[in-house]
């Protein structure tokens, strides 16, 4: 029996070493990614104009949609497909089986929060943008999503607060058109 329990304790140390080795890389492209958005979101507060904020937008948008984990990507770029293609109630489905698996990935609560939004479910939209910003409070997405929302329901106060938010990371936001009182150059140090 001694036997036993040493080849039990051997494949034990084995599995968790091959997880160790599995997971690494995903920790690793982890806090580059960080680092690589930090650096983004300092110069997208700091961009000259709109063609500039864009182009670094861009690239925070393919930071959040395209994470480092491969399952994850892959199944990201699913609900992106299906909301590409129309299919709302499919890309909500994968949105939903997504954020089941990934609670903690913030791109999977906002394309939700997006579809619910797309389909007139404010209060849903509203719940997983809350999600959203805990995960990713810099989510200038999240953000404006809300104040477009709070603008529908006739709260301009709230709505002005989450624009004047989402100014503060990303000064050249189209919505602000929305905000006669946040046009002027109030988000420049």
């Amino acid at each position: 029996m001694n036997w036993l329990s040493e080849r039990i304790r051997v494949i034990l140390l084995a599995a968790t070493w091959l997880a160790v080795l599995l997971v690494a890389p995903v920790l690793a492209d982890e806090a580059k990614d960080k680092a690589a958005l930090d650096q983004l979101f300092a110069q997208l507060r700091l961009a000259p104009d709109a063609q500039t904020a864009h182009q670094i937008d861009q690239k925070i948008w393919i930071y959040w949609t395209t994470p480092s984990d491969p399952m994850l990507a892959l199944r990201m770029g699913d609900v992106l497909e299906a909301r590409r293609a129309g299919d709302i109630p499919a890309a909500i489905e994968l949105a939903d089986s997504l954020i089941e698996d990934y609670p903690t990935y913030a791109e999977g609560w906002n394309q939700r929060a997006t579809l619910n939004f797309m389909v007139g479910n404010l209060e849903a939209s509203l719940a997983d943008i809350e999600k959203v910003l805990q995960f990713e409070p810099r989510h200038f997405g999240a953000l404006s999503g809300r104040a477009l929302i709070y603008l529908q329901q006739d709260k301009r106060a709230l709505a002005i607060k989450d624009m004047a938010a989402a100014l503060e990371l990303h000064p050249f936001l189209a919505e602000r058109q929305l905000f006669p009182e946040l046009l002027q150059d109030v988000t420049r140090i």
